[in-house]
């Protein structure tokens, strides 16, 4: 399905309320007012809805996904929306042996978290279980208030790994983990924030794994199909090619000025990563523990690498196509991505963190010959010869600047989040996937982050209030 979406030269003069942002939280918190009888726009900077997910068709007529793809069985907001407009999934393909290759080169098969021979493999289920013990005692919806906070956000998921886990092969499994689910180092993120995202989750395996959990089902159209179908529901309400310069507070309204022209509005949900929010203007200036939340929150790196070949050859050997890295390759995990009826084979690659700062510092050719040659020395010789290639760097997306989401810098939860992780600011409402209790970081999260937003907006235009619903107060 296409977005009949167009991008006129000129806004309306006003609206009820200006969602900024096209992505999942936007379009939900449209799609809830909407709903609602509420008069709504959205205004979103790129060409095109959908966000973070960004699902095209190659040459070969295959739906390749760039973005974010999965959706898994307790994802229950997304899943409302995909029962909602009818978009057809299927199940991640889950048969055969995945593979592990070592530090050392050497490879060994497994189907769940690791060989059970593995290197680190027994310390690693334990700190695993220790990580869920120690999330079920996080505060969702305020995890700053959560027992030992000051001390969680003050150590680093590198430091306590350190300190607390004796076996080195453990810790370079836990490291691979990090990067692979928050794209960055371990360095980067507090134990605090590393905890509340596991129990924004459920579990570390629901992080990790497929089956159940968050990587079990995939789109037949991708997963950018969901947000195709909200912006043809919403039609004219979505402007698309119209980037948010600045955005004035007054006690009667709000002015939002776009590069498509300026619309006065009662309220604005904000729903973009916070790169772009700090792109925006505000006038009075945000308080400071919403602006210091956004400079401290910077997105993760990732590279995604489609390699497709005619079919899936590696099923024929028994493999899934699911590989875990360690040591010299660039690339960190291997997944198969073909369509359900096999009718070609396609292998997502994924480069995280660290092993980014390397990759782009290769060009073209050797980048290309360092994933067909790992892709080699995992298959065999088939996976020499692929039919097509593509890849995708989050960070080069201007108005997004990395994926998969942004992670609070050590510290920020303790010192910024009482008035500046999602609180409004007067008039001006905040969405997107880091503002979510639940999923924080996933396509359902900016789900509900959405919903959140326009129930606090619908309340709020309910009662009527002049200045700072709910929120800190204006000047």
């Amino acid at each position: 399905m296409q977005t009949v979406t167009s991008s006129p030269a000129t806004l309306p003069e006003r609206t009820s309320v200006v969602v900024v942002g096209a992505g999942y939280a936007g379009l939900s918190a449209a799609l809830e007012l909407h709903d609602a009888g509420i008069d709504v726009l959205v205004v979103e900077a790129q060409e095109r809805v959908g966000g973070r997910t960004l699902s095209l068709v190659d040459e070969g007529g295959v739906v390749i996904d760039h973005g974010g793809q999965w959706v898994g069985p307790t994802q229950r907001d997304f899943l409302s929306l995909v029962e909602r407009f009818g978009v057809e999934t299927f199940p991640t393909y889950l048969g055969g042996q995945n593979i592990e290759r070592w530090t050392d080169g050497s490879k060994r098969h497994f189907k769940i978290a690791g060989p059970d021979d593995g290197p680190g493999m027994r310390e690693y289920v334990r700190v695993m279980e220790e990580i869920d013990r120690m999330s079920a005692a996080v505060d969702l919806e305020n995890p700053a208030a959560t027992p030992g906070a000051v001390e969680l956000d003050s150590e680093t998921v590198h430091s306590y790994f350190e300190r607390t886990v004796q076996d080195p092969d453990a810790r370079l499994r836990l490291a691979l983990a990090v990067q692979s689910v928050w794209t960055v180092e371990p360095r980067d993120i507090s134990m605090l924030h590393f905890l509340f995202y596991v129990a924004s989750a459920g579990s570390f395996d629901q992080l990790m794994e497929a089956e159940g959990c968050a990587q079990e089902t995939r789109f037949a159209n991708g997963a950018q199909e969901v947000a195709k179908r909200i912006s043809v529901l919403l039609g004219d309400r979505v402007r698309l090619g119209a980037p948010v310069r600045r955005i004035e507070r007054s006690g009667d309204g709000v002015r939002v000025l776009t590069d498509a022209g300026d619309v006065r509005a009662d309220r604005v949900i904000v729903a973009v990563p916070p790169p772009a929010g700090q792109q925006i203007l505000h006038e009075p200036p945000l308080p400071t523990p919403r602006a210091r939340w956004l400079a401290k929150s910077p997105m993760g790196d990732v590279v995604k690498i489609h390699v497709s070949y005619d079919r899936p050859f590696w099923r024929d050997r028994g493999l899934s196509g699911e590989s875990t890295l360690y040591g010299d390759p660039l690339l960190g995990f291997v997944f198969d991505n073909s369509p359900h009826d096999a009718s070609a084979g396609v292998l997502v690659c994924f480069v995280y963190a660290d092993r980014v700062r390397a990759w782009r510092a290769l060009d073209e050719r050797e980048r290309v010959r360092e994933v067909i040659d790992t892709l080699v020395d995992l298959f065999g010789q088939e996976a020499a010869a692929p039919v097509r290639y593509a890849e995708k760097d989050w960070a080069e997306e201007r108005f997004i600047g990395g994926a998969y989401a942004a992670s609070p810098a050590p510290g920020a939860w303790i010192e910024h989040s009482a008035a500046g992780w999602r609180t409004p600011v007067g008039r001006v409402h905040w969405a997107g996937t880091e503002t979510a209790s639940v999923w924080n970081g996933y396509i359902d999260g900016a789900i509900s982050s959405g919903r959140r937003a326009a129930a606090e907006v619908r309340s709020a235009l309910a009662e009527s209030e002049p200045t700072g619903y709910d929120g800190i107060s204006e000047p």
